[in-house]
């Protein structure tokens, strides 16, 4: 006999993972708006696209910690995400918070090292996920097509950087 008082709860591990034509049409789009993926066609988006998995986390749910190995890229389909970040004092800075379209972890994709930060569901949350395996499948079937896609994350990379350096001269100019 089920019990209809009882709480449903949702979990990253028991959730749908099927996309409706909809959500694949919708995804391809948004993997068209990301840099890496830019200088891909319709077709090879839709390669790219079956690399998708998809998960679903709670509000407060972890979806990867500082220090964690770096598995692959993120990208957020409906929902909130924080990203924050320990300091050697143990406190917690608030780094960014990212909305739908937008991605995180594409360092991974690269390297694999522990994670600088971590990422929170603030709301409850999709997500897209990109394992780095399973891009490096793609880039070594692909070599022409995986080098669009590199190139495409070194654009991000050297983008954050410069824009890393911005913010650190405008700090140091404003203490004088």
């Amino acid at each position: 006999m089920e019990d209809k008082n009882r709480d449903t709860v949702h979990s990253s591990v028991w959730s749908n993972i099927f996309n409706t034509p909809t959500e694949k049409s919708d995804l391809e789009k948004s993997l068209q708006a990301i840099p890496m993926f830019k200088e891909l066609n319709k077709k090879d988006l839709s390669i790219v696209s079956k690399l998708i998995n998809n998960r679903s986390y709670i509000a407060g749910e972890c979806i990867f910690s500082q220090g964690d190995p770096g598995l692959g890229l993120y990208i957020i389909r409906t929902g909130e995400v924080t990203i924050t970040r320990f300091t050697s004092n143990n406190e917690e800075l608030l780094l960014a918070t990212l909305l739908k379209g937008d991605f995180f972890g594409e360092l991974a994709l690269i390297d694999g090292g522990k994670r600088s930060a971590s990422a929170i569901a603030k709301t409850d949350t999709k997500i897209a996920v990109i394992f780095k395996p399973d891009l490096d499948e793609f880039i070594d079937k692909y070599p022409l097509k995986g080098i669009k896609i590199l190139k495409g994350v070194l654009q991000i990379i050297t983008y954050r950087l410069r824009k890393m350096d911005d913010d650190f001269l405008s700090v140091k100019n404003n203490k004088k």
